[in-house]
């Protein structure tokens, strides 16, 4: 595995078997889906960031409650993702427990989602695994661990992986509490819970992440085609999350959350994996709101031309616009 870090612009860190992301189709425009698989769980996995051999056998560094900020990795190319379904049910259990643990520290929180999305990567793509992983965890997590590889599996394989790197700019998002504060004024305006708004988020744009009109025009970090945008965006600003997680909200209300919750999803990405995938990972943050500390942190993994790469926080496309 290759650790250097990348120049900000144009020149992404290359891992050899890290998380692979890939594009979500949402009908007439497509937007980023964070698959489990490969990922990121949200964006679709393509199914492949690199071959198993690539992979050093070794339990990632999950922090424990003695670890300083000082030992933590500072980038998710200093991890290594499971290569055999014991280190990967190890590497779960302590990630899982870890993330529902009050008093994990939010820099420690911020390893172990990366731990986990390395580790749902490589359990997602090795279904081989699932018998020997589920016998190796304890009863109680095993509903989590099957709702986030059974969704990256869903939506993976949408699309091949692509030919070139994205015209995107990658931003840090906002804080976790700052979004989970947008999600609960959403979810009180238009009766939509907020884990789906979230999940959402997290599947298109990795939380706001991603910057980048897709091909069809769609737009911000819920990603709007800009007809749907005049219709719900209540004159606000597109590439806003505050004002992309409302319009979300409205758009999902308008189209019968209350009644039919698949029936809304679908009608915002018309996609049966996609439908499935929203409502695991909501399903997640709804039986423990902890969890979606761990998804905050997901980072965006390509899978381009030249095998899987990390397009860190402030990476660039050199003909971004």
């Amino acid at each position: 595995m290759i650790v250097r870090r990348p120049a900000l612009r144009g020149r992404p860190t290359r891992v050899g078997a890290g998380a692979a992301p890939s594009w979500g189709v949402r009908g007439n425009r497509i937007g980023w889906i964070a698959a489990a698989s490969a990922v990121a769980l949200a964006a679709v996995a393509c199914g492949g960031g690199g071959k198993d051999g690539d992979t050093e056998s070794r339990v990632e560094p999950v922090p424990s409650s003695t670890t300083t900020t000082a030992t933590l990795p500072s980038s998710p190319t200093q991890l290594v993702r499971p290569a055999d379904p014991n280190t990967a049910a190890a590497t779960l259990l302590r990630v899982e427990r870890g993330l529902r643990d009050p008093s994990t520290s939010p820099e420690q929180r911020r390893v172990l989602g990366w731990t986990q999305q390395l580790s749902y990567a490589a359990l997602s793509s090795h279904p081989e695994w699932d018998l020997a992983v589920f016998a190796a965890l304890p009863a109680d997590l095993h509903d989590v661990v099957r709702a986030n590889a059974g969704a990256g599996r869903g939506v993976g394989g949408i699309t091949p992986t692509q030919p070139r790197l994205p015209r995107w700019y990658i931003r840090p998002p906002l804080a976790p509490e700052q979004l989970r504060a947008f999600y609960a004024e959403a979810e009180v305006a238009t009766g939509v819970t907020w884990a789906y708004l979230a999940a959402i988020h997290f599947v298109e744009t990795r939380m706001g992440r991603i910057v980048g009109d897709s091909s069809a025009g769609a737009q911000g970090p819920m990603q709007f085609i800009p007809s749907s945008w005049r219709a719900y965006g209540q004159g606000g600003d597109v590439a806003s999350d505050h004002d992309a997680i409302l319009a979300a909200g409205r758009y999902l209300a308008a189209a019968g959350f209350t009644r039919d919750v698949d029936r809304a999803i679908y009608a915002y990405n018309h996609s049966d994996r996609y439908v499935a995938a929203v409502k695991a990972y909501a399903g997640v943050m709804l039986a423990d709101a902890r969890a979606y500390d761990g998804y905050h942190a997901w980072q965006v993994w390509f899978a381009g031309p030249d095998g899987t790469v990390l397009l860190e926080e402030g990476w660039r496309s050199p003909d971004f616009r």
